[in-house]
């Protein structure tokens, strides 16, 4: 892996890849990489123009300790519960990285210079709760550049409609399926429509999907691997990316409707397909895959550090990697489900492990957090 300042220094893939119209966004965010200039670094480059985070990268910056022992300090002479720590030490981080990133998010109009915070995942299955979780970090950030992330669970669906129609610009999380992207799509137009009832401005809001890839492939391979036969291994790594295409040929579909029209002609912004989860997680592959060929205008790719330096160094951009191959993309998944493999089966086991590692996450992050609380001297 090469170092961040080097990839900075020569962004050649990188600056391919945003030429091609995809937005580079940093998965991770931490105080180190705040302080240090690290992420100001990048933003300075083009090197990122965005800023993801999951309860899984906070778990792993403030568990670290680095950084955060003052404000620890503070909150506990404060006598503040754990919940509230964790929530002022996480929206401090995306308040700071939000301006860091607040230029890029003027000379955009809005588009990027985005920095996303995840509502409590143990909220994932209550709409009432996770509507009202969201209006409470958007508050606490206190910044326009912030995105709120809600899973695209059945629970996080109409709190989705309900935070857009608030005008709080909304990050959907962990869509792994066709069908429940359509929806989010879907309930994406029916929010815009209700907020231009309200007249609220629809040019100031701004979504994007967050469409998983790698763990497609992880969970999908392993029954490949299974069946063993010739035809079952041909298929490895190939279903994440046919899964990937066939979503961006429902996004070309669903902006390019008359009901999307209609209101674009209110200046309203598309919802974006953001592909998330792009470091691969099979060795034996290159670990640019999930970048290299799923180029796209229109485009997010939300990369943790490591891919972000491979890309800078070796990636190969060769133009649009997406829109020609949606027929072998059906094909792909047609293959693995004549093998008996079910594709519902897989993205719903998908989406609920998904929602299980970051409340798994986020306990540890409470449980470290409550740990130091108690060591300054604080009953928890």
């Amino acid at each position: 892996m090469i170092p961040v300042t080097e990839a900075t220094a020569t962004p050649g893939a990188l600056k391919r890849l945003a030429d091609e119209g995809v937005s580079i966004w940093l998965d991770d965010l931490s105080r180190k990489r705040i302080t240090s200039g690290s992420l100001a670094e990048l933003v300075a480059s083009g090197s990122a123009v965005g800023v993801t985070t999951n309860p899984s990268i906070f778990q792993a910056a403030i568990g670290s300790g680095e950084g955060y022992e003052e404000q620890l300090t503070d909150l506990a002479v404060r006598g503040v519960t754990v919940d509230e720590a964790v929530r002022m030490m996480t929206t401090a981080d995306v308040r700071a990285a939000a301006d860091v990133l607040d230029s890029v998010h003027t000379a955009t109009g809005g588009r990027d210079g985005r920095v996303s915070i995840e509502v409590d995942p143990r909220l994932a299955h209550d709409t009432e709760a996770t509507v009202a979780e969201a209006k409470q970090l958007a508050w606490l950030v206190d910044r326009p550049n912030v995105m709120i992330k809600i899973p695209a669970t059945e629970a996080g669906l109409p709190a989705i409609t309900e935070v857009i129609g608030l005008g709080i610009s909304v990050n959907v999380t962990l869509i792994f399926s066709l069908e429940r992207y359509r929806a989010v799509m879907a309930a994406y137009l029916a929010r815009l429509e209700k907020a231009r009832e309200r007249g609220i401005d629809l040019s100031a809001i701004h979504s994007v999907a967050s469409f998983f890839v790698s763990r497609v492939d992880s969970e999908i391979d392993k029954r490949l691997t299974a069946l063993g036969t010739g035809e079952a291994l041909a298929l490895k790594g190939r279903a994440a990316l046919a899964n990937a295409r066939l979503a961006y040929e429902a996004y070309q579909e669903v902006f390019a409707s008359d009901r999307w029209l209609a209101l674009a002609a209110d200046k309203a912004n598309k919802q974006r397909p953001l592909w998330a989860s792009t470091g691969v997680k099979d060795l034996s592959y290159k670990d640019t895959l999930y970048v290299d060929e799923l180029v796209a205008p229109g485009t997010v790719n939300t990369m943790p550090e490591a891919t972000l330096n491979a890309v800078a160094d070796h990636g190969e951009i060769s133009g649009d990697t997406v829109t020609g191959g949606y027929a072998q993309a059906r094909a792909d998944l047609a293959a693995v489900e004549r093998l008996g493999i079910s594709y519902d089966e897989v993205v719903q086991q998908l989406e609920d492990e998904g929602v299980a590692k970051f409340e798994a996450a986020w306990q540890d992050l409470l449980g470290t957090v409550a740990k130091s609380l108690e060591s300054k001297g604080v009953d928890a």
